[in-house]
């Protein structure tokens, strides 16, 4: 009896530090649209379109593929305790360059209902923090999605 208790208790610790899919660099970048998605609390139809268009676009991913990124991104999104593991996996494949597109990415979305709630501002602004832009690259990523409007 002591043996089935120590080898499901064995079982239970083997899941929990068993190595999950590891995480993409398109995940990571999903993750963080979803996140400013959800800031404000509701999924807006022209937020949710326009994220499918920017995955689309920007990973070449076939509708099925986006789809599946999206629904596995927001699951993650929603367990998330913060955005290190995220941001770190950015940091480690993107140059500079790259990681400001994805914050004028990040942008985009949070101006698709044609508003910005203050905490999708914080949440971009923490983001870019993350992935060591400067507060000047962080602002031009913003104009350069106002100028677009």
């Amino acid at each position: 009896m002591l043996a089935k208790i120590s080898a499901f208790f064995q079982s239970l610790n083997e899941e929990e530090f068993s190595d999950p899919k590891p995480l993409s660099v398109e995940m990571a970048c999903t993750v963080l649209l979803c996140e400013v998605m959800r800031a404000d609390g509701h999924l807006d139809d022209a937020e949710q379109s326009l994220l499918t268009k920017i995955i689309s676009k920007q990973f070449s991913l076939s509708p099925s593929e986006v789809k599946e990124l999206i629904q596995q991104a927001i699951e993650l999104s929603e367990h998330a305790i913060d955005f290190h593991q995220f941001t770190s996996k950015i940091n480690s494949h993107y140059s500079p360059q790259e990681k400001e597109h994805i914050i004028t990415l990040l942008w985009q979305l949070a101006m698709a209902d044609g508003e910005i709630a203050s905490i999708e501002d914080h949440i971009i602004r923490r983001i870019s923090d993350l992935l060591h832009l400067s507060h000047a690259q962080y602002i031009r990523a913003k104009e350069t999605v106002k100028k677009h409007k």
